[in-house]
């Protein structure tokens, strides 16, 4: 027994060092966990990766953090000193902090997306770094997020910076848009293709589009009632008239005889995921532009807030959390899903688009590209299935690209975009008019990306014929 514990933790050690050291893939030490499958392994470490340094960007720009470490840390201010940080560490909290470390990232992502050019299959060397040598990614990572620290001439850096991040970020948005329609696209191909053999999907159907246009116009009616008012907030008025209205004419499209000649498959499935996010775009526009106030009886009242946001301090924290929250889900499924090939591929809502093998399943999210792989590495720990021995199930360097343009988008959300000065984590959702800007140009855009896929083949139909 003692020989083959022994033995055991010693495979578990080697399976760790070729991991870390080695181009072995990653996976978990438990023996329960399900196979998992080495493409996948390797997207969700780098997402870690991503995910590490957005929470300690989120810490940079949080006063109440850095009090709390300021509190509890002894000697806290000599030790600021002995860093050369300046006093109380100013140099490694606020905007300028994030910008640095945000910097590094994107360096970081950026060499990988250069190395990872035109690699078709996984036997190279390249692609070995690429799935592999986990402990000396995370060094280099730490190495540029520390380097950017060194940068001369700081705020000529900065400015740069920011309008790099700028550009950057918009990219990224445009991406999350199109990465959106893409799933509303392969949710309806899914569950439509379920409806042949089984007519409990197309009650399933029913039932989602129900609840998705439920909360759409319940979202109009709650903006309607509070974010509305009848001396103030002429803009909210308009906007949300406006938004509405375009959701309204891409479901009657979505629905058209025309269209549905053209898309069989066509519902309204889609444009009720992007009625409910162009609705969600609204309402977190409408919270982020700066409140107005009116003079009622001489005195001065607020009004178009969120009414669960202007009482206590925790209703604020709450809703700052759900922000933070969203924006962290949001950002890893658009860095994660954006390079498969089906996501690329679906886009294209040729008439006969959709896979014949199509099956349909509640969770499709992350479907395999691919499923006839049988070779598996079984460890001391979670199984590990090889799934490109033949070729690469995502493109590496448009994935390393996405994380690029990703660390940019989250630089410029956590600082408030230009407004930084003075931006706190905590302040997350308070008033920002270019912020405001942003999403409601954000709700255009997406609802104009899947008008068009939606006109394309009658403006073009040689070209999307079977």
């Amino acid at each position: 027994m003692d020989n083959s514990g022994a033995f055991t933790h010693s495979m578990r050690c080697n399976g760790v060092l070729a991991c870390c050291c080695g181009s072995a893939a990653c996976s978990c030490c438990c023996n329960c966990c399900p196979k998992i499958k080495q493409s996948t392994g390797t997207r969700f470490m780098y997402a870690f990766y991503f995910l590490l340094v957005t929470v300690i960007c989120v810490i940079m720009m949080s006063p109440t953090v850095e009090q709390v470490i300021k509190d509890n840390v002894p000697f806290y201010s000599e030790l600021c000193k002995q860093m050369n940080a300046g006093d109380n560490c100013k140099t490694l909290v606020g905007y300028s902090a994030v910008y640095k470390m945000c910097f590094g990232m994107a360096c970081f992502f950026f060499f990988f997306f250069i190395l990872t050019i035109r690699i078709n299959n996984s036997t190279g060397c390249r692609a070995a770094i690429h799935n592999g040598f986990w402990l000396l990614k995370f060094v280099l990572l730490v190495g540029c997020c520390t380097g950017a620290f060194f940068i001369p001439r700081e705020e000529t850096f900065l400015e740069v910076w920011r309008y790099i991040g700028a550009f950057g970020g918009f990219i990224f948005l445009l991406i999350q848009l199109k990465l959106l329609v893409e799933f509303a696209h392969r949710w309806n191909i899914n569950w439509s293709s379920g409806v042949e053999y089984n007519r409990m999907w197309y009650a399933a159907l029913t039932l989602v589009i129900l609840i998705l246009f439920s909360i759409a116009v319940g979202a109009v009616i709650f903006m309607g009632v509070y974010y509305t008012h009848p001396e103030a907030c002429l803009l909210n008025k308009i906007f949300l008239g406006i938004n509405s209205s375009l959701c309204f004419i891409v479901s009657m499209l979505a629905i058209s005889p025309y269209i549905q000649k053209l898309q069989p498959k066509s519902g309204l499935l889609q444009p009720g995921v992007i009625s409910v996010y162009v609705m969600y775009l609204t309402f977190s526009a409408f919270s982020s532009k700066p409140k107005e106030m009116i003079t009622v009886d001489g005195v001065n009242q607020t009004v178009c807030v969120f009414p669960f946001d202007s009482g206590s301090e925790s209703d604020k924290k709450i809703v700052t959390s759900l922000g933070a929250v969203i924006l962290f889900a949001c950002i890893i499924y658009s860095c994660l899903t954006s390079t498969t090939k089906r996501s690329s591929a679906a886009l294209r809502v040729y008439r006969n688009s959709e896979p014949e093998t199509e099956r349909a399943r509640c969770c499709f999210c992350f479907g395999d590209d691919t499923e006839d792989f049988d070779e598996e590495k079984t460890t001391s720990g979670q199984s590990v299935v090889y799934d490109e021995q033949e070729g690469t199930i995502y493109g590496y360097s448009y994935f390393h690209f996405v994380f690029f343009l990703g660390s940019l988008y989250v630089m410029m959300t956590v600082t408030n975009w230009f407004h930084y000065d003075d931006h706190k984590i905590e302040k997350l959702l308070d008033g920002s008019w270019s912020v405001f800007w942003i999403k409601m140009a954000s709700c255009w855009v997406c609802l104009f990306i899947y008008m068009m896929t939606l006109i394309a083949p009658m403006m073009c139909p040689k070209r999307f014929e079977a």
